[in-house]
């Protein structure tokens, strides 16, 4: 045989041997280890947040009702008032001035209803005697009436004035927390450009949080919850059935106490399209204040029987959805599943996935539909466990 054709066969065995050992190795290849997340059925409380405002159960503004110069301030900015405390002063001699005018025009006036009673008391005996004649009779009576009613409307006015002269002392109208006053001592107020409200005082336990639905989140949660203001049965089968809310402060902190519905609006914004709701919750602390955003959570749906997974296990293209789950033989099966809301770091399967099953967690651009895998379960906390 020459030595050319001796080289070529020689090459053709070891080619072939080397494929037969490739071959070899690669049936006695263990199939790759894939972390798996073996899904299970529990009870998913969906939460749903809105972004509000807080408000005083009761914010009161405190006005000057009459003008004048401020005298006095009775009150430390930022402290607790009660109902009735002195606030503001405000100088009380033209008032004061105007209720002595006034005191004497009534005065005068029953000076003068006297002397019309005496008329009259003196004219009505003559009368009867035919001794005067029925016109000056007449007269007294009408000056007798003139003068009744003059001092009934001087008596108006004096009731008038002091009703003015009160408005120069200010008092509290409620309990609560009064803020920066908005004149000093000195200002002229009462009138504008000069500050007409002085300051306002807030009621803040139970203190109210404000913030709005869309249309189709009103009308999910009334169908769910009942909330209706048609009639006080409706409202005590909406306090019955709505849940309790959760107030998220802006540090992300959680307040202690549960709040409740208020009251929902008359009417959705045309121009939002958005409607006003108002809740409720305690403050016995006096820790939250008037003008402080917070966020709103509540139960939009309870699902029983949920399956939560980790979104990492979820590819997603065009809109469609797809996880890679562990059949059978521990083979590789691409499926189409239908997905609901998030759930921290894990989503919502409404279809496509059953109680028990195995589903890719992680490598997932190294596996493909029917390859066989070594499934390796991952010990994940639950998403319930993790969210509020």
């Amino acid at each position: 045989m020459k030595p050319f054709k001796l080289r070529v066969v020689v090459f053709s065995l070891l080619v072939m041997f080397g494929c037969q050992q490739k071959q070899e190795a690669v049936k006695e290849m263990p199939p790759p280890e894939i972390p798996v997340f073996a899904t299970q059925a529990e009870e998913v409380r969906l939460p749903i947040e809105f972004v509000g405002q807080v408000y005083g159960s009761k914010d009161i503004a405190i006005r000057a009702r009459v003008e004048g110069f401020l005298e006095a301030i009775h009150f430390e900015e930022g402290s607790s008032v009660k109902e009735g405390d002195l606030l503001y002063v405000i100088e009380s001699q033209p008032y004061e001035a105007d209720v002595a005018a006034m005191m004497s025009k009534v005065a005068e006036a029953k000076t003068m209803l006297a002397k019309t009673t005496s008329d009259l008391n003196r004219i009505r005996p003559l009368a009867r005697r035919r001794a005067v004649s029925q016109s000056e009779l007449d007269a007294a009576v009408a000056q007798y009436e003139a003068s009744k009613a003059s001092v009934e409307a001087a008596q108006a006015r004096l009731r008038a004035s002091k009703i003015k002269l009160s408005y120069t002392r200010i008092h509290s109208p409620i309990n609560g927390i009064i803020g920066k006053t908005k004149a000093k001592e000195g200002d002229f107020v009462g009138r504008d450009p000069n500050p007409v409200i002085l300051n306002v005082v807030s009621n803040t336990d139970p203190i109210h949080v404000e913030f709005f639905l869309t249309e189709n989140q009103y009308l999910g949660l009334a169908r769910r919850y009942a909330i209706s203001m048609e009639s006080q049965e409706a409202k005590e089968n909406e306090k019955q059935a709505a849940p309790p809310l959760d107030l998220i402060l802006a540090d992300g902190s959680a307040f202690p106490e549960p709040g409740k519905f208020k009251f929902v609006d008359r009417e959705i914004d045309p121009t939002t399209g958005a409607i006003l709701v108002q809740a409720s919750f305690p403050n016995p602390k006096k820790f939250l204040r008037p003008g402080q955003f917070a966020k709103i959570r509540t139960i939009l749906e309870t699902v029983k029987d949920g399956i939560l997974v980790p979104q990492r296990c979820i590819m997603e293209l065009q809109g469609l959805y797809r996880v890679y789950v562990v059949g059978s033989g521990d083979k590789i099966e691409e499926r189409e599943v239908t997905v609901g809301p998030t759930m921290g770091s894990h989503w919502l399967i409404r279809e496509g996935l059953k109680p028990g099953e195995r589903v890719v967690y992680e490598g997932l651009q190294k596996v493909r539909d029917g390859m066989v895998v070594k499934p390796v379960l991952q010990n994940i906390t639950p998403a319930t466990n993790k969210e509020k």
